[in-house]
């Protein structure tokens, strides 16, 4: 069952960025939209449902605790003004650990949809952990989920990886928005040439046999990790996302 949002919260379009597995980039790409979205003059927010392991915040360069006044509790703002809400902002010091039960945990996410104030948002983009467990199950049941982002790798690994990711949304009646491939290639300095690391890719015979688009190629880019490192994210070059958020700008 759908749980609306708060009162003071009016979100029109979530999205979900979901892997198979984990380390495969899926919070940078989370961030990468949000901020490519933002640019384009929306009203963006992140909630990150990734409880054990958050990285949202540090990658904005955000460390504060969040607040709360009579409306709710209150997002953090990046500094392109995008919402931020994560677990981290919530702890006594950023590097605890949550040591939380799978029920404990959703009531968290689902606190996180209805108890902050969100204010006015256009595209809030959920950054989910990694597989098919119960946080996917409490987002896709109580948000009001419009498409989900599949992130994955080139590895031959893949093609499982993201049918456990497509049957899982399809099970939920969730729409597959697209694919958006992480470490797709890295660029030689000295000469400009592509160089396919983890070999060639496969998410094109993928894409095709799902019947949803690639949305995206990242490379392995070392300015990016800096700047990400730096909690400067919204500095990268997202030149790379232009035609997912052009899909994502389409969604009805």
């Amino acid at each position: 069952m759908r749980i609306p949002c708060g009162p003071f919260s009016n979100v029109k379009k979530v999205i979900g960025v979901v892997s198979g597995k984990g380390g495969v980039g899926k919070s940078l790409v989370t961030s990468l939209l949000a901020c490519t979205m933002q640019t384009r003059g929306n009203a963006c927010a992140v909630l990150d449902a990734d409880i054990t392991g958050p990285s949202i915040p540090k990658s904005f360069g955000i460390h504060e605790r969040a607040k709360a006044d009579e409306t709710g509790l209150l997002p953090e703002e990046s500094k392109t003004g995008i919402k931020i809400m994560s677990v981290n902002l919530l702890l006594e010091n950023e590097d605890s650990p949550v040591v939380w039960r799978g029920p404990v945990i959703s009531g968290v996410i689902q606190q996180f949809w209805k108890d902050v104030a969100w204010g006015d948002v256009d595209y809030m983009f959920v950054d989910m952990p990694p597989g098919t467990g119960d946080v996917s199950l409490t987002v896709f049941q109580n948000l009001p989920v419009d498409g989900i982002v599949i992130v994955t790798t080139p590895q031959d690994l893949v093609t499982m990886i993201v049918k456990k990711a497509y049957n899982m949304a399809k099970m939920m009646n969730i729409p597959v928005l697209g694919l958006v491939e992480n470490m797709s290639y890295t660029v030689c300095p000295d000469c400009g040439k592509k160089i396919n690391l983890f070999g060639e890719s496969k998410l094109d015979d993928v894409a095709k046999e799902l019947g949803v688009p690639v949305l995206a190629r990242i490379p392995i880019d070392p300015k990016t990790a800096a700047l990400v490192d730096k909690g400067a994210v919204e500095l990268a070059d997202d030149e790379c996302m232009a035609g997912a958020v052009d899909i994502l700008s389409n969604l009805k």
